[in-house]
């Protein structure tokens, strides 16, 4: 788990050009979105899917689902860990 939540964070950075933070900077179980957490958008959010959708074999159809997987880094590895390709 700790691998995957690793590559997690540095696909995020990647995929967002966050370059002024590091995958050790990102809190695992911090919010990704909102102005507690990383501060993300609704355009990160699409990014974020397009990860899953490509890196992992996952797609979402239901909008309340993708928020509950998106909450943060570990929510989403957890949903790999259990649906993931």
């Amino acid at each position: 788990m700790e691998e995957l939540t690793e590559k997690l964070k540095a696909q995020i950075i990647e995929a967002l050009n966050l370059e002024d933070i590091r995958p050790e900077d990102i809190d695992t179980d911090a919010p990704l979105f909102g102005a507690s957490g990383l501060g993300l958008d609704s355009i990160d959010a699409l990014e974020l899917i397009l990860i899953l959708e490509r890196d992992y074999g996952i797609k979402m159809s239901n909008p309340g689902e993708g928020r509950k997987i998106l909450t943060s880094v570990r929510s989403m590895a957890d949903y790999i860990q259990a649906h993931g390709k």
